[in-house]
């Protein structure tokens, strides 16, 4: 007998949140750095701060949210210094639980935010509110992919600094949460050998995710395609202990104004064209062929671009157009190579969903984004309820389940896992 697609009688089942932020506790690189780095590791501080006038900074600058720069009086936040610079968490990456019109450019500082953006007990109560079970997380100061360690002078106190979090992360973030907060850890990205090191550490006390940048190059760092094969030695580690390689939007450091005097909500509607060229990049590399064991996670991409990018790549090489340029790897269409490689996220986007056959519903993993503006929290699971509507339940399991656990090779069950309905 055929399953119901009738989606009064589907449940949701308990969410994998595959995408969701941790904002770093005030104290993190202080209890954890190695004691000879803590007075030059990152710390907090309280100070004023003054919003940037429209006409000393372009509108593109703006599009970031953070037109503002620390003053000698004004409102008070707290400040981040390291190795002098200095930086404040964005209101709109900390906003889960702010009525909209609260939701504004400018920083936000601890005694604004939720505890649950910052302390495990309750991140879990939060989670259980909205139906998540478990949920990975992105970090918030060290930027999604770990950039702001990139960018030390110091890079022994980078490498220590990237340390400290991934044991932060390890140990304690989900150490203490009973399984339901999901290890994912950053990489010193400056140099490969140290970033597989970095991998096979974690991933010898059973870390299955590695943060990593959309476009390197645009990190002034090699590209995927380098011919000197720069990234090897981290594709080599995440290939044999299985690693996933997460890689989130905005982790390029691109931000895509279109002109100084577009509305800001322009480069938000187009934060997902990185990922785009991020996708095009992987498929065409040969890394998916050299490494058949590469997982890459395309982290709060969304869905519905993704069959066109992937019709347009298999034309090209129907057509063998740039023959000459092509790697001689790619001796398939470039879509053969998604199943079991990539696997696409979102939280908001019903045409991604009509589209599911024509995406794989084995490559499509499900998010909350908390505590971002863009979450759903607390109301993921009427969000799912309504845009997973007429869908059976094998393929309700595997968008908001199944397949974060096929992708990220964990437990199938979480005995402990308390996930409350209020």
């Amino acid at each position: 007998m055929a399953e119901s697609t009738n989606s009064a009688a589907v449940e949701i089942p308990p969410i994998i949140s595959v995408d969701d932020h941790v904002v770093e506790p005030r104290d993190l690189w202080q209890r954890w750095l190695p004691a000879r780095w803590r007075d030059a590791g990152p710390k907090l501080v309280r100070g004023p701060y003054e919003m940037v006038p429209a006409g000393e900074i372009s509108r593109a600058a703006r599009s970031g949210w953070s037109a503002f720069r620390p003053a000698a009086t004004g409102p008070e936040t707290d400040w981040w210094l390291f190795e002098g610079d200095v930086s404040a968490t964005l209101l709109g990456n900390a906003a889960a639980g702010l009525p909209s019109e609260e939701v504004v450019p400018g920083p936000i500082g601890y005694d604004r935010m939720r505890p649950g953006f910052y302390s495990v007990k309750e991140r879990l109560e939060d989670m259980s509110v909205n139906h998540i079970e478990r949920s990975m997380c992105f970090p918030t100061y060290s930027r999604f992919a770990g950039q702001r360690f990139l960018d030390a002078k110091d890079k022994d106190l980078g490498l220590a600094c990237v340390r400290a979090y991934n044991d932060w992360m390890v140990d304690e973030w989900c150490g203490d949460s009973g399984g339901r907060l999901i290890p994912l850890c950053i990489v010193p990205l400056w140099d490969a050998e140290l970033a597989a090191l970095e991998v096979r550490r974690n991933a010898q006390r059973g870390v299955r995710a590695v943060v990593f940048t959309e476009l390197p190059s645009a990190q002034g760092l090699p590209s995927i395609h380098d011919a000197n094969g720069y990234w090897d030695p981290f594709f080599t580690a995440c290939n044999e202990t299985e690693t996933v390689i997460c890689i989130h939007i905005g982790s390029s450091g691109q931000g895509q104004m279109t002109s100084d005097d577009a509305p800001l909500c322009v480069p938000i509607a187009l934060t997902t064209t990185a990922s785009q060229f991020a996708m095009a990049d992987w498929l065409l590399s040969g890394n998916l062929v050299r490494f058949p064991k590469l997982r890459i996670a395309f982290s709060e991409s969304q869905l519905g671009w993704m069959p066109f990018l992937w019709e347009r790549l298999d034309n090209l090489w129907h057509k063998k157009n740039y023959h000459d340029d092509w790697s001689p790897l790619i001796t398939q269409p470039p879509s053969s190579y998604v199943p079991g490689h990539i696997w696409g996220c979102f939280f908001e986007d019903a045409f991604g969903i009509k589209a599911r056959q024509d995406i794989g519903i084995d490559m499509i993993t499900f998010e909350c984004d908390y505590p971002h503006q863009d979450s759903s929290w607390p109301n993921t699971k009427a969000y799912a309820e309504k845009v997973l509507a007429g869908l059976n339940a094998t393929e309700i399991f595997k968008i908001v389940r199944g397949n974060a656990i096929e992708m990220l090779q964990i437990e199938p069950h979480l005995a402990d896992a308390q996930v409350k309905e209020h």
